[in-house]
């Protein structure tokens, strides 16, 4: 059956503040799903969205799926069960930069690190938006807020950082107002089997306005972000006149035709590359020396957790010696009470 957005809206009303970014995001997932659908043979039965706490983790009551709306930062540890309890769902995870990377840090890493096959889509708009405008984990150095009135001396977390730092194997950027570009890097989260993390830099219009103008307005995106692709040249601007090459202190930008630099010295993206090296200085760039990097930066392949769950109870059961419960309870030493 081919499905189309619709199918995958619920008669729900959207309760997000308007002009949230929020809105953006949603209407990418709804046109990623029917092509997500299309490609991997997947039935309307098998998408199931899980969320936290948080303006983000809403996104469940939105989705004519199954879903779950768990409590705040355990979105990882509920999706993670329901993915090695029924391995045949196609699992989504709405959440924030507070809900997944402060209280839910801890299964946020854990999850990448076993590589469980699930899709986290990660709102970043820089700022606590449900409770009210205090500062989150990647809030930038200084940033004034309700809790930080002049401003907070926290360093922030970048989460591609983390991610790589976690041994992700999937890592894409985009920003809310490109829903094609975040239908994209959706669709390529899915195909990828994996934990997929999917950063969106979303803007908070009531507590963190224009916290990413640099990258989201027309005249001044071109020239502040890079959109990667694999296996195309490492271009951007508005003429697609700057590129990117590796020095020796790292990533520089050039302009091809000066300096001597042709666009056969601009760097391919390779987002297959095992080594992260590369990916790494990728996230990292900030503006405005460097073009921040969207798309996806980083899909290699490697074991998933759920897999070897898989093979091991099958491994364990063609051997096993223990076919009930009472075969478990009496296996060992075992001590009989007395009166």
């Amino acid at each position: 059956m081919k499905y189309t957005a619709q199918d995958f809206k619920s008669d729900q009303e959207v309760k997000w503040c308007p002009g949230c970014g929020d809105h953006a995001i949603l209407n990418a997932v709804y046109k990623a799903l029917p092509e997500v659908a299309e490609d991997l043979n997947y039935t309307h039965q098998r998408f199931t969205f899980v969320s936290g706490i948080g303006c983000s983790s809403r996104f469940p009551y939105y989705m004519q799926t199954y879903g779950f709306h768990g409590i705040h930062g355990r979105a990882a540890a509920i999706a993670t069960g329901v993915k090695v309890a029924n391995p045949t769902l196609s699992v989504w995870m709405a959440t924030g930069d507070g809900d997944s990377l402060a209280i839910g840090g801890n299964h946020f890493i854990h999850a990448i690190r076993r590589n469980i096959d699930i899709n986290i889509m990660l709102f970043n708009n820089q700022i606590y938006g449900l409770t009210k405008g205090q500062y989150s984990p990647t809030s930038p150095l200084g940033t004034i807020t309700k809790t930080s009135p002049y401003g907070t001396v926290e360093h922030p977390f970048l989460p591609g950082e983390i991610v790589l730092g976690a041994r992700g194997t999937f890592f894409a950027r985009s920003v809310d107002v490109d829903i094609n570009l975040t239908k994209e890097c959706l669709v390529a989260s899915a195909k990828h089997d994996g934990t997929s993390v999917t950063e969106i830099l979303q803007n908070c219009v009531i507590f963190n306005d224009k916290a990413f103008e640099m990258l989201s307005k027309k005249e001044l995106r071109d020239e502040n972000t890079i959109v990667l692709r694999h296996g195309e040249k490492m271009l951007f601007g508005a003429n697609k006149e700057k590129g990117l090459v590796l020095s020796e202190r790292g990533l520089k930008v050039v302009k091809v035709g000066e300096d001597g630099y042709s666009i056969h010295d601009i760097l391919t993206h390779n987002a297959q590359d095992k080594d992260p090296g590369v990916h790494m200085m990728l996230v990292n760039m900030k503006s405005p020396e460097m073009p921040i990097a969207l798309g996806v930066i980083r899909d290699v392949k490697d074991q998933t957790y759920d897999d070897c769950v898989r093979d091991q109870l099958i491994e364990v059961s063609t051997h096993a010696k223990i076919f009930n419960m009472d075969g478990m309870l009496n296996r060992g030493e075992t001590w009989e009470v007395k009166e």
